[in-house]
């Protein structure tokens, strides 16, 4: 099953969150942990709890650096496009240093990222198609962010995650415009 076959992000979250093995983007990026994979990982409410949720989250945050990294080499995107890739990229790269920092104040140990990403690179033809594949990539990361933020036992990291989720929410809007889509498709996300 390819990352772009899958279109539901709660469908991509319980794929992710059932141990189905998939890469982050063959789910869809489900960045974050849910409740029944947490419950059986570690106590409710611990920081074990917190430092697996934002282990994940880095993991997916590693993943997107290089997701935007091969739309940038693809040379399928145009220059207003390509800086726009590379300004997201960056704030991915923020998102991954403070997760990291976090991870380690926490006494875990920050996860590192892959040799090699699972990306549908053959899929990818037109500069339309990496703006597809970028925005399915946001929207789950949105949608991963939302079902986590609830899960942390501290609140304060409850919030700095919300507050990434606002910027990848922002991301995915800028890139349905991009696509000539409506930014912002229902008034909740989900």
């Amino acid at each position: 099953m390819s990352f772009l076959q899958i279109s539901n992000p709660a469908m991509a979250r319980r794929l992710f969150l059932g141990g189905s093995g998939l890469s982050l983007s063959g789910a869809a990026v489900a960045l974050l942990a849910g409740k029944h994979a947490l419950a059986a990982a570690s106590p409710a409410g611990s920081t074990a709890n917190d430092v697996q949720i934002i282990n994940t989250a880095l993991g997916a945050e590693l993943e997107a650096i290089a997701a935007y990294q091969l739309g940038a080499q693809s040379q399928l995107l145009q220059k207003p496009v390509l800086e726009l890739a590379l300004g997201f990229q960056g704030h991915h790269k923020e998102h991954a240093q403070t997760l990291a920092k976090v991870v380690e104040q926490l006494g875990g140990k920050p996860v590192t990222a892959k040799p090699a990403y699972n990306f549908p690179v053959d899929q990818l033809k037109t500069q339309a198609d990496v703006l597809r594949f970028a925005a399915r990539l946001e929207q789950g990361a949105v949608s991963a962010y939302l079902g986590a933020v609830p899960l942390f036992a501290d609140r304060a990291l409850a919030k700095a995650a919300a507050s990434i989720l606002g910027d990848e929410a922002m991301h995915w809007a800028i890139l349905r415009q991009a696509l000539g889509e409506v930014p912002v498709p229902s008034a909740f996300m989900s």
